[in-house]
Order: C-alpha cells, then structure tokens, then sequence
C-alpha cells in the first residue's frame, strides 16, 4: 500500500514530525495538570504547617515543585539509559524488543567516513566519533544526573521546611542524600520503569499491534525476534 506524503509545506511538517509534536504536547498538558493541583495540595500541606499560601509564580519556584517534576524525570532518563545500554549485548528469543539472536543487524555495523551523508563526527573520527557512536545513552545518563540532582534539591527544601515545622534539625542536600526518603521516593519510581521495560519486551512475544513500529507483523510467530 502506498503511502502519500504531504505536499504543502505546513502539513508536510505536521506529518513528518506527528509523533514529537504530539508527545510533547502531552507532556505540556500533563505537566500544567501537575503543576495547578500540586499548587492546591502544596497550599494545603503549608497551611497545616503554619505557613503562607505560595502563589502559582511562587509555586513552580518552590522545591515541591523541583521535587515532584524532575522525582519523575529522574526515572524515565534512567530507564531510557539503560534500555540504550542494555540492548546493545543481550536478547530475548521472540520479542520485537531485541536483536536477532544469531546474526548481525545494521546498527553494529562500523560507521563510514565515506558516505557523502555521513554525520561530521563519523568523518572526523577518533574521540569525536567514539562520542557520537555513544552519545545517546550519554545523553541521557548526563538527563538522568541532572534530574536526579534537582530532585534532590527541591526535595531538600520541602524536607526542612517540615522539620522546622517540628522543631527537627535540617539538612544540606548531601544530608538529604542520606535519608531513607529520597531513596524510597527514588526506588518507588526505579521500579515501575524497569517494570515497564519487562512488560515491553516480554509482551511483544506474543501480543502484536498492528501499524505499529514496536510490534512483530501480525502474522510473525512467536519466535522470530526483532521486528
């Protein structure tokens, strides 16, 4: 079946660029939901602490807000990490998820310099190119650490503000490091991502969607693995 690109330029883009351009806009709506009933709930908590209501402008300044956003992010740049590194050496017999069990694919093939096309880290070689040949588990490990990092930083300003509530000693950030509830708020949200993945590579074996890149063809058996 053929399928037929848009001509006119505005469409042309919607069309070649849907996928990013509607996730996005999910995670802008998502993202404003989380911040208008966080400010709610946050107000709430401050008011039975004895403290003053914040302001939406004050709100997304204020470390539940850090907290909450990148306690989030944290996780999905980790398991977005991972899955990179992980796929890159191990398989599993029957999902789409995988690399062929025995025979290699065009992703393991060396890059080249030679190709008119080719990306200027792959003609430049050396470092650069061993950068590039790596950069998108880099890039997202790097997303990872950043996020892991302001999550730590609101969560250590939400963390004091209810122990001067109770009269409790604060901390610094490395203090908050240390305690059990940034691990629990970190390892809560580890989990279900690495559940996710599990689902995503196991379920691909025997459940198919079709149209989609992430599926086997409806009518692959269950033991033909990658896509």
């Amino acid at each position: 079946m053929t399928q037929h690109t848009p001509r006119q330029p505005f469409r042309r883009f919607l069309y070649e660029n849907g996928l990013s351009l509607v996730v996005t806009a999910l995670v802008l709506v998502t993202l404003l939901g989380q911040t208008l009933t966080g400010h709610h709930d946050y107000n709430d908590e401050l008011k039975q602490l004895g403290r003053p209501e914040l302001s939406l402008g004050e709100y997304v300044r204020s470390g539940h807000w850090l907290e909450a956003t990148f306690e989030n992010w944290e996780s999905e740049f980790l398991q977005m990490a991972l899955y990179v590194i992980l796929t890159v050496k191990l398989r599993q017999k029957g999902s789409a998820e995988s690399k062929d069990l025995d025979e290699p694919e065009e992703v393991d093939r060396e890059p080249n310099p030679y190709l008119t096309d080719a990306p200027w880290p792959v003609k430049q070689g050396g470092v650069v190119l061993w950068l590039y040949k790596n950069s998108l588990s880099i890039a997202f490990l790097l997303l990872f650490l950043g996020a892991f990092f302001l999550h730590a930083l609101g969560g250590t300003e939400v963390y004091n503000i209810e122990q001067q509530a109770h009269g409790e000693p604060t901390v610094n950030v490395w203090g908050y490091l240390g305690t059990a509830r940034f691990w629990f708020e970190s390892l809560q949200n580890w989990q279900s991502e690495f559940l996710s993945i599990v689902s995503i590579v196991v379920l691909t074996i025997w459940l198919r969607q079709q149209g989609s890149p992430e599926s086997k063809p409806v009518d692959a058996p269950h033991s033909e693995t990658g896509k």
